[in-house]
């Protein structure tokens, strides 16, 4: 499976919330004030997730196992990476006494959908692909009809498929949000990843505690938000708590985040909480709202809770990624205008954006000067136009 984060690794118990870096950033405890996710499911779909996992007591629903070839059923999780996102998403930090750590929507439920690896492992990355594209359509629509309102998808296959397409399409229809990884290989072969890389998704990129782009986060059209996904500690299997990386911890982060804000607007559709999302965002603060390396920007739950902005038209996506067909290419060249310099080369920071008021808790005050788009972005020129197909 190309599970889009590093291997994780054991962190100490103890003052397991400090290092939750992540959730200081975002201001967790005045975001818990307004809203932990109550009342939104989210689906895992992934290598399962531990339902008896100390800090997941209660959060976790029946689902459903389409990983027929894998020991045990939907809360068996045969690699452990399923249960760290369900942490990172929904996490109690009832472990330990207390003293476990937390989701960014603490609230939220989680609906395990278990599907096969992705990798080629001891057959060919074809047949690989061909397992993903069979399983993945039938995840998510399961995942819709069960109740979910956020599809959180951190692994992708290298080939997309028509049916993959269509359940994404089928999941918007019946008013879900599809948010997935785009891929750990941005300093390699950046080669696509689905769904990612599948219209309707909203494709999620990784940055680090210095706001900067993730040289590993791939680039491309189908990069729409960022968030945190450098060394993010949350639950993981075995009743651990674990530091790991990538554009996989992003995708839980951004999913969580689209539930605190349907739990406060429950009368939202998928569109209207997805516009508040892009209204609030961390947005680049030179050339054009969005580049093929950080999207329209980073996310702050915070700010979308407090002042979203005009939810806008029920019925109208405010992304246009819809009437784009499957793409062949083997690799996410940046979009037109966007430099082709190596990943390290960080651009000069621009001029600071207003700052957050104090009141917004932890470091979303600098979090929003630095504009995000600053150090994140390859080269001086990656201003790209919206409104091109993103994956073309």
């Amino acid at each position: 499976m190309l599970l889009v984060g590093i291997a994780s690794v054991p962190a100490q118990a103890a003052g397991v919330r400090d290092r939750q870096w992540h959730l200081d950033t975002m201001g967790a405890e005045k975001i818990w004030q307004l809203s932990t996710g109550k009342g939104v499911t989210v689906a895992v779909i992934d290598s399962g997730v531990e339902k008896g996992n100390p800090d997941l007591p209660g959060q976790v629903l029946k689902g459903k196992n389409l990983a027929p070839g894998e020991a045990g059923d939907e809360f068996t999780d045969y690699t452990g990476h399923g249960t760290n996102m369900a942490g990172l998403i929904a996490g109690t930090g009832k472990a330990n006494g207390g003293q476990g750590a937390f989701g960014l929507a603490p609230g939220a439920k989680i609906l395990p959908v278990r599907v096969p690896g992705s990798e080629g492992g001891k057959g060919s990355q074809a047949a690989a692909d061909r397992e993903f594209n069979r399983f993945m359509p039938e995840a998510i629509r399961f995942a819709v009809d069960s109740g979910a309102k956020v599809l959180n998808i951190s692994q992708g296959s290298t080939a997309g498929s028509t049916q993959l397409t269509d359940a994404v399409k089928y999941a918007l229809d019946k008013g879900a949000l599809v948010f997935a990884s785009v891929g750990n290989s941005g300093d390699k072969a950046n080669r696509l990843e689905y769904p990612g890389a599948t219209p309707g998704v909203v494709g999620v990129g990784a940055i680090d505690q210095k706001l900067t782009r993730l040289p590993l986060s791939q680039y491309g059209p189908q990069v729409d938000i960022v968030a945190p996904g450098k060394d993010t500690v949350a639950a993981c299997s075995g009743g651990q708590v674990c530091t790991s990386s990538g554009t996989s911890n992003a995708t839980a982060l951004a999913s969580a985040a689209a539930a605190l804000i349907w739990s406060k607007h429950p009368d939202w559709t998928n569109n209207q909480v997805l516009k508040v999302m892009l209204n609030t965002i961390a947005a680049p603060t030179e050339g054009d709202k969005r580049n093929d390396y950080i999207g329209f920007g980073a996310i702050r739950p915070l700010r979308a809770l407090k002042t979203p902005g005009d939810p806008g038209p029920a019925d109208v996506r405010p992304i246009e990624d819809l009437d784009e067909t499957v793409s062949a290419s083997p690799s996410a060249a940046p979009s037109a205008g966007a430099t082709s310099a190596a990943p390290s080369s960080a651009a000069p920071a621009p001029a600071p954006a207003a700052q957050e008021k104090s009141d917004e808790g932890g470091d979303t005050g600098l979090w929003i000067g630095l504009g995000i788009g600053a150090a994140a972005l390859i080269g001086a020129a990656v201003a790209v136009s919206v409104l091109r197909s993103r994956r073309s």
